[in-house]
């Protein structure tokens, strides 16, 4: 007998055990979603004692952890503890078994690693098979297809939720209830604040939050592309996945989410492919501009198929146009099922779509369609939803908003934890959530950030638990607390088993105790989630004390992640020592295609000293242009960067300059006529 109908068969004999036992039984633990962070929290919940129910709208379990992310955004894998890391255990005990191993031999697969402990790439079949040994072996009932009624399905008593229902009508009481869905209905229905689209920079003092077109250059067009239907016609109209409008104003809110995909889990073994599918009502003219940005010559469409175990892939999104269906799920976080489904079911035909012109459409360069239909979808994978996976990326929905908010300062380390539950360590990594026009006519598109906190960070227990005058034993470790910029970082699916597993401890000590969950000790809280394992304590050694802060610099200081890019710049940090994250770099190619400008605005009208930081190599341009606009015209400069700048090994004074509160000071790098690699890092102002 299969073993997911074993593992099904245990929890409806279980489940119907526990329904006929009593006639409304009362679990101490209810968890809505049957996400990683869902079998997590239910797993802790039966470790320490105490009943529980997974109440699933999914009828598969682990969430995209089991639907093709197999591929782990870990960050430092040093920080993930507890029942997380002992997943990723399970997973490598799995592949220690030599039957695991069907297309591929282990010593071929370069991630298998036999004195690792670890591993951390998997098949999503089995991921799903560790989850749902994890259910039976602790015999906890899940109830599948059970979706929320999310108009009248919450039933409270002051502030305490005492039971939800679904819409065929059963209903789960309990004493604790835990939200571990990807788009917080549960909290969302029991009167919890929560907000979604990115926050305005001002709302928490952030700089890579609201609107982001400085930054965007990663996963951006490198190339001019015509964006209308007839090119150089705007009567014409725009080509399919182009949004009407201006993208907004710089680091303003708006109500944009980033972009979602299926993480697709491909291969090229014969004998395990399917060929892509001719969706129903496909039409090539969708991918019309990815037509004309292949014939424009890009030519990284496979940069990430990652690989996988069995000669397969967690194939994501990679480049200007790709698996990304940007600007399609606005509506998303707060639409009716029904709605969703909708969503969804766009994405799915989109994304068939995308695959089977890739490797079918004469659009496509010959060198391009050759490689693409080699691949295929794995057979053995998905097998109910035919071969694509059953769940979608959704990378970001509602957040809640509590009195604690996980923010941009908090991922960056600038003020202490109060009360740890968990490290996070991955980048602010934020996918586009918009494609325009810009003003040279020219298709662009808007929101990507990926900006490295420079090491782990804690995540606070206040970031889990609602306000306490709107709900009292609900914990939220998947839509948490957080701005839009740190969800970025925080919304990895190891993160989540560590805070549902953090969130599921506390409410059994918040029964225990006879407290709300806002009400409950830490102290006896963090002893018990470090004796479960859970790292709440940054390890030393892990936090990059490579860049300089800007903030702790004197004068005006511009960073290279604040500056506005023209071209395609890469990032590094590779040569020390330079100021933030890191510096940027041209990438040796293209010589007068790029630039970079340091804008800003001085508070005082006056004479400043203009200071440019670079990092030498004997690789750079001994004459990369800088040109400086200031109140009495402009100022050219020629740098050689393979000298080490002359202050402190790190700053080249360019002269002094008046600047008035009238106008913006400009300081702009350009790679015209450089012959070799041009860096730019930040630029300094001091008043003199």
């Amino acid at each position: 007998m299969p073993h997911r109908l074993i593992a099904l068969l245990l929890v409806i004999a279980f489940g119907l055990t526990s329904s006929t036992a009593a006639e409304t039984p009362i679990y101490d633990v209810v968890v809505y979603g049957g996400t990683s962070a869902g079998v997590m929290a239910a797993v802790q919940t039966a470790r320490m004692g105490r009943s529980v129910v997974i109440v699933a709208p999914e009828t598969h379990l682990g969430g995209l952890t089991a639907s093709g992310l197999g591929w782990t955004d870990s960050g430092r894998k040093e920080v993930v503890g507890g029942l997380a890391r002992e997943f990723y255990s399970r997973i490598k005990t799995h592949y220690d078994d030599p039957k695991s191993w069907r297309q591929q031999l282990p010593e071929d697969y370069k991630l298998y690693r036999p004195s690792s402990d670890t591993m951390w790439v998997f098949e999503p079949r089995v991921a799903e098979q560790i989850y749902e040994r994890y259910i039976a072996e602790h015999n906890i009932p899940v109830h599948f297809d059970s979706w929320l009624d999310r108009v009248s399905g919450v039933t409270q008593a002051g502030t305490s939720i005492t039971s939800i229902s679904t819409l065929k009508g059963k209903t789960f009481h309990g004493r604790m209830f835990i939200d571990a869905t990807y788009e917080g209905d549960l909290m969302a229905a029991g009167g919890v604040s929560f907000t979604v689209g990115r926050e305005s920079n001002l709302e928490y003092d952030e700089t890579l939050n609201g609107v982001q077109t400085r930054r965007a250059t990663s996963h951006q067009f490198e190339f001019p592309i015509d964006p209308y239907v007839t090119p150089g016609d705007p009567k014409s109209g725009l080509l399919p996945r182009i949004h009407p409008g201006g993208p907004g104003e710089e680091g303003a809110a708006d109500h944009r989410v980033q972009a979602y995909c299926f993480r697709l889990c491909l291969t090229d073994a014969p004998e395990n492919r399917v060929p892509f599918p001719k969706p129903e009502g496909y039409d090539s003219r969708e991918y019309e501009l990815l037509a004309r940005y292949l014939q424009a010559g890009w030519r990284a469409a496979f940069k990430k198929f990652d690989p996988a175990p069995n000669r397969k892939t967690d194939t994501n999104n990679h480049g200007a146009f790709s698996t990304d269906n940007i600007g399609m799920n606005y509506d998303y976080p707060e639409a009716s099922y029904e709605r969703r489904r909708e969503i969804i079911a766009e994405h799915e035909q989109y994304q068939k779509g995308l695959m089977y012109f890739l490797a079918n459409d004469a659009a496509v360069p010959e060198d391009v369609r050759s490689i693409m239909s080699r691949w295929g979808l794995s057979k053995d994978e998905f097998v109910e939803t035919g071969h694509w996976p059953h769940q979608i990326y959704v990378r970001e929905a509602r957040r809640m908003v509590s009195d604690t908010v996980h923010t941009e300062h908090d991922c960056r380390r600038r003020r202490p934890c109060p009360h740890p539950i968990g490290i996070g360590s991955y980048n602010m990594d934020s996918h586009n959530v918009q494609r325009y026009v810009d003003e040279n006519g020219h298709v662009r598109n808007e929101g990507d950030i990926q900006v490295s906190p420079r090491g782990p960070y804690q995540i606070a227990y206040g970031t889990i638990v609602p306000k306490s005058d709107e709900c009292t034993n609900l914990l939220v470790p998947v839509c948490l607390s957080s701005s839009h910029i740190a969800y970025g970082s925080i919304r990895m699916e190891p993160v989540f088993m560590i805070l549902a597993q953090s969130a599921a401890t506390a409410a059994c000590q918040a029964i225990e105790a006879g407290v709300t969950v806002q009400q409950l000790e830490y102290a006896a809280l963090r002893e018990r989630l470090e004796t479960d394992g859970q790292v709440l304590t940054i390890p030393e050694g892990l936090i990059s004390s490579d860049g300089l802060d800007p903030t702790s610099l004197p004068g005006i200081v511009i960073d290279d992640d604040q500056a506005m890019r023209t071209g395609s710049w890469g990032f590094s940090r590779s040569v020390h020592q330079f100021v933030g994250e890191g510096y940027r770099h041209d990438q040796g190619s293209s010589p007068g295609t790029k630039s970079i400008s340091f804008e800003t605005r001085v508070p005082t009208s006056g004479l400043y000293e203009v200071r440019i930081s670079y990092t030498a190599n004997p690789n750079r341009a001994t004459n990369v242009p800088v040109t400086i606009v200031h109140a009495e015209g402009r100022a050219a400069h020629t740098l050689n960067q393979k000298q080490q700048p002359s202050i402190d090994k790190m700053w080249f004074s360019l002269g002094t300059y008046k600047f008035s509160t009238d106008a913006d000071a400009v300081i702009t790098v350009s790679n015209e006529k450089a012959d070799g690699y041009v860096i730019a890092d930040a630029v300094q102002l001091l008043p003199e």
